[in-house]
Protein backbone atom coordinates (compact mmCIF):
# COMPACT_ATOMS: atom_id res chain seq x y z
CA UNK A 1 0.00 0.00 0.00
CA UNK A 2 1.32 3.01 -0.95
CA UNK A 3 1.64 6.83 1.10
CA UNK A 4 2.01 10.48 0.09
CA UNK A 5 4.57 12.21 2.03
CA UNK A 6 4.32 16.10 1.47
CA UNK A 7 6.86 18.99 2.37
CA UNK A 8 5.28 21.94 3.08
CA UNK A 9 6.93 25.17 2.80
CA UNK A 10 6.10 28.34 5.33
CA UNK A 11 2.53 29.08 4.65
CA UNK A 12 1.67 26.44 2.77
CA UNK A 13 -1.56 24.69 3.20
CA UNK A 14 -2.84 21.47 2.52
CA UNK A 15 -6.46 19.73 3.11
CA UNK A 16 -7.22 15.86 3.33
CA UNK A 17 -10.54 13.80 3.84
CA UNK A 18 -11.46 12.65 7.30
CA UNK A 19 -9.65 9.31 7.88
CA UNK A 20 -6.71 10.02 4.90
CA UNK A 21 -4.04 11.62 7.37
CA UNK A 22 -0.99 9.38 8.82
CA UNK A 23 1.21 11.82 10.68
CA UNK A 24 2.89 15.34 11.17
CA UNK A 25 5.80 16.99 11.87
CA UNK A 26 5.44 19.07 15.48
CA UNK A 27 5.82 22.53 13.62
CA UNK A 28 2.38 21.89 11.40
CA UNK A 29 -0.90 23.07 12.56
CA UNK A 30 -4.24 21.20 12.36
CA UNK A 31 -7.48 22.37 11.84
CA UNK A 32 -10.94 20.65 10.92
CA UNK A 33 -13.46 22.71 9.16
CA UNK A 34 -16.85 21.74 7.57
CA UNK A 35 -15.82 22.25 3.57
CA UNK A 36 -13.80 22.61 1.27
CA UNK A 37 -11.98 25.77 -0.45
CA UNK A 38 -14.90 26.24 -2.85
CA UNK A 39 -17.47 26.07 0.13
CA UNK A 40 -16.33 28.98 1.94
CA UNK A 41 -13.95 26.42 5.01
CA UNK A 42 -10.99 26.41 3.07
CA UNK A 43 -8.33 29.88 2.78
CA UNK A 44 -9.48 32.82 3.56
CA UNK A 45 -10.80 34.55 0.22
CA UNK A 46 -8.87 38.03 -0.56
CA UNK A 47 -10.29 41.62 1.21
CA UNK A 48 -11.56 39.17 4.15
CA UNK A 49 -14.51 40.35 5.95
CA UNK A 50 -14.77 43.56 4.16
CA UNK A 51 -15.68 41.99 0.89
CA UNK A 52 -19.20 42.05 0.92
CA UNK A 53 -19.52 42.67 4.73
CA UNK A 54 -22.12 40.85 6.67
CA UNK A 55 -23.72 39.56 3.08
CA UNK A 56 -20.47 37.84 2.09
CA UNK A 57 -19.77 36.52 5.38
CA UNK A 58 -23.12 34.77 4.81
CA UNK A 59 -23.29 33.42 1.02
CA UNK A 60 -19.73 31.86 2.71
CA UNK A 61 -21.70 30.37 5.61
CA UNK A 62 -24.21 29.06 2.98
CA UNK A 63 -21.73 27.87 0.79
CA UNK A 64 -20.02 26.22 3.63
CA UNK A 65 -23.72 24.81 4.16
CA UNK A 66 -24.66 23.48 1.27
CA UNK A 67 -21.54 21.56 0.33
CA UNK A 68 -21.61 19.87 3.96
CA UNK A 69 -24.77 18.56 2.41
CA UNK A 70 -23.68 17.58 -0.86
CA UNK A 71 -21.43 15.73 1.00
CA UNK A 72 -24.00 14.21 3.68
CA UNK A 73 -25.47 13.17 0.15
CA UNK A 74 -22.64 11.66 -1.16
CA UNK A 75 -21.84 9.71 1.89
CA UNK A 76 -18.77 11.79 3.08
CA UNK A 77 -17.18 12.50 6.12
CA UNK A 78 -18.41 16.05 7.00
CA UNK A 79 -15.33 17.52 7.77
CA UNK A 80 -11.89 18.30 5.99
CA UNK A 81 -8.55 18.42 8.13
CA UNK A 82 -6.44 21.43 6.82
CA UNK A 83 -2.17 21.48 7.59
CA UNK A 84 -0.13 24.32 7.57
CA UNK A 85 3.28 24.64 8.41
CA UNK A 86 4.91 27.26 10.83
CA UNK A 87 8.24 28.32 11.06
CA UNK A 88 9.98 25.70 8.22
CA UNK A 89 9.07 23.22 6.11
CA UNK A 90 7.25 20.69 7.59
CA UNK A 91 5.64 17.31 6.49
CA UNK A 92 3.00 15.75 6.53
CA UNK A 93 2.05 11.81 5.24
CA UNK A 94 -1.06 10.50 3.91
CA UNK A 95 -2.74 7.80 2.78
CA UNK A 96 -6.19 5.94 0.98
CA UNK A 97 -8.10 3.42 2.94
CA UNK A 98 -7.26 0.38 0.37
CA UNK A 99 -4.28 -1.58 -0.54
CA UNK A 100 -3.49 0.31 -3.96
CA UNK A 101 -1.77 3.13 -5.74
CA UNK A 102 -1.56 6.83 -5.25
CA UNK A 103 -1.33 9.54 -8.05
CA UNK A 104 -0.67 13.42 -7.89
CA UNK A 105 -2.68 15.00 -10.45
CA UNK A 106 -1.18 18.15 -11.76
CA UNK A 107 -3.98 20.93 -12.08
CA UNK A 108 -3.32 23.98 -14.11
CA UNK A 109 -6.21 26.21 -14.62
CA UNK A 110 -7.67 24.73 -17.42
CA UNK A 111 -9.31 21.62 -17.22
CA UNK A 112 -11.18 20.35 -13.88
CA UNK A 113 -10.68 16.63 -12.97
CA UNK A 114 -13.36 14.34 -11.54
CA UNK A 115 -13.26 11.73 -9.28
CA UNK A 116 -15.06 8.97 -7.90
CA UNK A 117 -15.98 9.48 -4.03
CA UNK A 118 -13.94 7.60 -2.41
CA UNK A 119 -10.16 8.53 -4.71
CA UNK A 120 -10.14 11.88 -3.01
CA UNK A 121 -6.87 11.97 -0.50
CA UNK A 122 -5.46 15.44 -0.27
CA UNK A 123 -4.98 18.62 -2.30
CA UNK A 124 -3.34 21.97 -2.10
CA UNK A 125 -5.71 24.86 -1.15
CA UNK A 126 -5.10 26.69 -4.08
CA UNK A 127 -7.54 23.57 -5.49
CA UNK A 128 -11.10 24.12 -5.24
CA UNK A 129 -13.40 20.99 -4.42
CA UNK A 130 -16.91 20.25 -5.52
CA UNK A 131 -19.51 17.47 -5.75
CA UNK A 132 -20.90 17.22 -9.55
CA UNK A 133 -24.15 14.54 -9.27
CA UNK A 134 -24.83 12.41 -12.35
CA UNK A 135 -28.52 12.83 -12.36
CA UNK A 136 -31.05 10.26 -10.87
CA UNK A 137 -31.32 7.79 -13.94
CA UNK A 138 -27.26 7.25 -14.30
CA UNK A 139 -27.09 7.29 -10.01
CA UNK A 140 -29.53 4.51 -9.80
CA UNK A 141 -27.89 2.31 -13.12
CA UNK A 142 -24.40 2.91 -12.37
CA UNK A 143 -23.91 3.14 -8.19
CA UNK A 144 -20.42 4.34 -7.85
CA UNK A 145 -20.92 6.85 -10.72
CA UNK A 146 -23.41 8.86 -9.28
CA UNK A 147 -21.48 11.24 -7.21
CA UNK A 148 -18.08 12.15 -8.54
CA UNK A 149 -16.03 14.75 -6.87
CA UNK A 150 -15.13 17.97 -9.08
CA UNK A 151 -11.41 19.37 -8.37
CA UNK A 152 -10.75 22.99 -10.38
CA UNK A 153 -8.43 25.75 -9.85
CA UNK A 154 -4.24 25.69 -10.00
CA UNK A 155 -2.31 23.18 -7.47
CA UNK A 156 -1.84 19.35 -6.59
CA UNK A 157 -4.62 16.79 -6.28
CA UNK A 158 -3.54 13.31 -4.59
CA UNK A 159 -6.31 10.68 -5.58
CA UNK A 160 -5.57 6.46 -4.34
CA UNK A 161 -7.23 3.48 -6.13
CA UNK A 162 -7.51 -0.31 -4.93
CA UNK A 163 -5.39 -2.61 -7.40
CA UNK A 164 -3.23 -0.87 -10.24
CA UNK A 165 -3.78 2.08 -11.81
CA UNK A 166 -4.50 1.47 -15.71
CA UNK A 167 -4.33 5.19 -17.45
CA UNK A 168 -6.61 5.58 -21.05
CA UNK A 169 -7.92 7.87 -23.62
CA UNK A 170 -11.15 6.76 -25.09
CA UNK A 171 -9.95 8.79 -27.73
CA UNK A 172 -7.26 5.78 -28.97
CA UNK A 173 -9.99 3.43 -28.55
CA UNK A 174 -12.67 4.72 -31.46
CA UNK A 175 -13.55 7.70 -29.15
CA UNK A 176 -15.78 5.50 -26.49
CA UNK A 177 -14.84 2.34 -23.64
CA UNK A 178 -16.59 0.41 -21.24
CA UNK A 179 -15.85 -0.50 -18.21
CA UNK A 180 -17.11 -2.50 -14.71
CA UNK A 181 -18.57 0.46 -12.75
CA UNK A 182 -16.45 0.30 -9.49
CA UNK A 183 -13.28 0.36 -12.13
CA UNK A 184 -13.69 4.30 -12.68
CA UNK A 185 -11.05 6.16 -10.17
CA UNK A 186 -10.87 9.68 -11.96
CA UNK A 187 -10.80 11.25 -15.58
CA UNK A 188 -10.08 14.87 -16.86
CA UNK A 189 -13.26 17.52 -18.15
CA UNK A 190 -13.98 16.99 -21.72
CA UNK A 191 -14.86 13.23 -20.76
CA UNK A 192 -18.49 12.27 -20.97
CA UNK A 193 -19.59 9.41 -18.23
CA UNK A 194 -22.43 7.83 -18.40
CA UNK A 195 -24.15 3.97 -17.51
CA UNK A 196 -25.38 1.57 -20.53
CA UNK A 197 -27.66 -1.90 -19.75
CA UNK A 198 -25.25 -4.77 -20.65
CA UNK A 199 -26.64 -5.98 -23.75
CA UNK A 200 -30.80 -6.48 -24.07
CA UNK A 201 -33.76 -7.56 -21.89
CA UNK A 202 -32.84 -11.28 -24.23
CA UNK A 203 -31.17 -14.51 -23.11
CA UNK A 204 -27.87 -13.55 -23.81
CA UNK A 205 -28.22 -10.06 -22.03
CA UNK A 206 -29.31 -11.77 -19.10
CA UNK A 207 -26.47 -14.40 -19.45
CA UNK A 208 -24.05 -11.61 -19.00
CA UNK A 209 -25.83 -10.42 -16.32
CA UNK A 210 -26.57 -13.13 -14.15
CA UNK A 211 -23.39 -15.95 -15.00
CA UNK A 212 -21.06 -12.62 -16.00
CA UNK A 213 -21.37 -11.42 -12.62
CA UNK A 214 -21.04 -7.65 -13.94
CA UNK A 215 -25.07 -6.96 -12.90
CA UNK A 216 -27.24 -5.22 -15.54
CA UNK A 217 -24.71 -1.91 -16.36
CA UNK A 218 -21.60 -0.55 -17.43
CA UNK A 219 -19.78 2.78 -17.45
CA UNK A 220 -19.35 4.60 -20.80
CA UNK A 221 -16.44 7.10 -20.88
CA UNK A 222 -16.15 8.86 -24.33
CA UNK A 223 -14.17 11.67 -25.43
CA UNK A 224 -10.59 13.08 -25.67
CA UNK A 225 -8.78 13.03 -22.40
CA UNK A 226 -7.38 11.13 -19.78
CA UNK A 227 -8.83 8.03 -17.84
CA UNK A 228 -7.79 6.16 -14.92
CA UNK A 229 -9.35 2.92 -13.51
CA UNK A 230 -8.29 0.68 -10.94
CA UNK A 231 -7.85 -2.92 -11.57
CA UNK A 232 -9.28 -3.63 -8.33
CA UNK A 233 -12.90 -2.97 -7.06
CA UNK A 234 -14.27 -3.14 -3.37
CA UNK A 235 -16.93 -5.37 -4.52
CA UNK A 236 -13.87 -8.04 -5.40
CA UNK A 237 -11.79 -7.06 -2.60
CA UNK A 238 -14.73 -7.92 -0.20
CA UNK A 239 -15.72 -10.72 -2.03
CA UNK A 240 -12.44 -12.19 -1.94
CA UNK A 241 -11.85 -11.68 1.97
CA UNK A 242 -15.48 -13.34 2.70
CA UNK A 243 -14.38 -16.17 0.25
CA UNK A 244 -10.84 -16.83 2.32
CA UNK A 245 -12.59 -16.67 6.06
CA UNK A 246 -15.54 -19.30 4.99
CA UNK A 247 -18.05 -16.37 4.60
CA UNK A 248 -21.30 -15.69 2.03
CA UNK A 249 -20.90 -18.35 -0.57
CA UNK A 250 -21.07 -17.57 -4.37
CA UNK A 251 -23.70 -20.43 -6.26
CA UNK A 252 -22.63 -20.35 -9.82
CA UNK A 253 -25.00 -16.97 -10.48
CA UNK A 254 -22.22 -15.28 -9.09
CA UNK A 255 -23.01 -12.46 -6.81
CA UNK A 256 -26.84 -11.45 -8.16
CA UNK A 257 -28.03 -14.48 -6.36
CA UNK A 258 -25.21 -15.25 -3.39
CA UNK A 259 -26.69 -16.76 -0.35
CA UNK A 260 -24.74 -16.49 3.41
CA UNK A 261 -23.60 -19.16 4.69
CA UNK A 262 -23.86 -19.60 8.25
Amino acid sequence: MQMAVVSLQPGQTVYCEAGKFLFKTTNVTMETRLGGPSGGGGQPQPGGSGSGGMGGLLRQAMGTAMQAGQRVLAGESLAFQYFTTRGGEGTVGFAGVLPGEMRALELDGTRAWFAEKDAFVAAESTVDFGIAFQGGRTGRSGGEGFVLEKFTGRGTVIIAGAGNFIDLNPADFGGRIEVDTGCVVAFEEGIQYGVQRVGGLNRQGLMNAVFGGEGLSLATLEGNGRVILQSLTIESLANALRKAQGGDKQGPTGGLFSTNAQ
